[in-house]
């Protein structure tokens, strides 16, 4: 490799491989931070002021942070969600930001068809009977669940994770599909023979909704009261998106006066769920946390893609998949300052 590469300061945040560590200390110098802690968070702020990059997930940039590193110009997060990071006063410096698409679309699917089964089927709560020794008579009807199978599955958010999650059932299940999407889907429509429905349409239809949007401000909360006054009473409620599409005090009266039947929830307003949070100890919700990545083959192939954007960015070769490619331009200009 070209010796003018290896002069870049890299942070990177959180845990990377052996190998992928070495991969970046090939291009530069790299300020490993496993973890940040009290005793670590100076050091971390003296090395973000000498940072041409920044890799990790979980990164805590907020905008003093980023006025302290005035020389950064790649951010590579290992998620596929950036609603973390200051995107405006990134692209106003233009930063180039990268994420990980694509390589969490199955796993985050498997999730939610978990979540899915979970809610019609009851799994979590039953599975507690047992383990309390509360099991003592043949199930009545007030444990019955309801099937899955053939059920119309609604898709918010039509995206790869989305169409994921309608194979799933489709397919698997022999579920009806709707979806809502900015633009229609013929692809889907004619794998699976999605309907595209409005919101509204889709909740007042489907018996089962899963949440698969960005959060962006068009999406924050979503899924209000308003919302979900138009979903049937036996309908399950299901979000693998992020927490704050979801006005959680709403789910909570809803699901409290059985509004609607159920929900599984993977994400949440405030993460970690605080333990006084209703949602925590109501039969009618099953919550995971966070999880909806969280395998060893996933993980690993996030943190691969996200060196192999930062490599790209800084040697001149590209990233993968950027955020902001259009600023990406700007970055070879600081390679030949260096």
């Amino acid at each position: 490799m070209d010796e003018s590469f290896r002069n870049w300061r890299i942070v990177a945040v959180r845990r990377l491989s052996e190998e992928q560590l070495r991969a970046l200390s090939a291009i530069g110098h790299v300020d490993y931070f496993e973890d940040l802690t009290d005793d670590n968070r100076g050091d971390f702020h003296a090395a973000m002021q000498q940072a041409d990059a920044l890799i990790g997930g979980k990164l805590e940039l907020d905008e003093n942070l980023l006025a302290e590193a005035s020389r950064l110009q790649v951010v590579s997060t290992i998620s596929v969600g950036y609603d973390h990071l200051p995107m405006a006063a990134l692209n106003r410096r233009g930063i180039l930001v990268c994420h990980t698409p694509d390589v969490l679309t199955e796993t985050t699917a498997d999730t939610a068809f978990a979540l899915v089964m979970a809610t019609q089927r009851r799994v979590v709560e039953l599975a507690n009977l047992v383990r309390e020794g509360r099991w003592t008579a043949h199930l009545g009807r007030e444990h019955f669940g309801v099937d899955v199978h053939g059920k119309t599955l609604g898709i918010v958010g039509a995206g790869r994770i989305g169409a994921a999650i309608a194979r799933r059932g489709a397919l698997g299940f022999n579920m009806p599909i709707l979806y809502t999407a900015g633009s229609p889907k013929p692809a889907l429509e004619r794998e699976l023979g999605a309907q595209r429905r409005d919101l509204a349409t889709l909740l007042a239809e489907a018996d089962v909704v899963c949440l698969s949007v960005p959060y962006q401000a068009d999406t924050h909360h979503l899924i209000d009261a308003e919302a979900l006054s138009h979903m049937k009473a036996s309908a399950s409620l299901i979000n693998v998106a992020r927490g704050k599409v979801v006005d959680e005090a709403a789910l909570i009266a809803a699901l409290r006066r059985g509004q609607i039947r159920a929900a599984g929830l993977d994400v949440f307003e405030e993460e970690p769920l605080p333990a006084i949070s209703p949602l925590a100890a109501m039969d009618n919700v099953v919550t995971t946390p966070h999880m909806g990545s969280a395998t060893h083959e996933t993980r690993e192939a996030m943190a691969q893609l996200a060196v192999d954007n930062l490599i790209g960015a800084l040697t001149g070769d590209g990233p993968l998949t950027a955020v902001n490619r259009d600023v990406w331009q700007r970055v070879p200009l600081l390679r030949e300052a260096h």
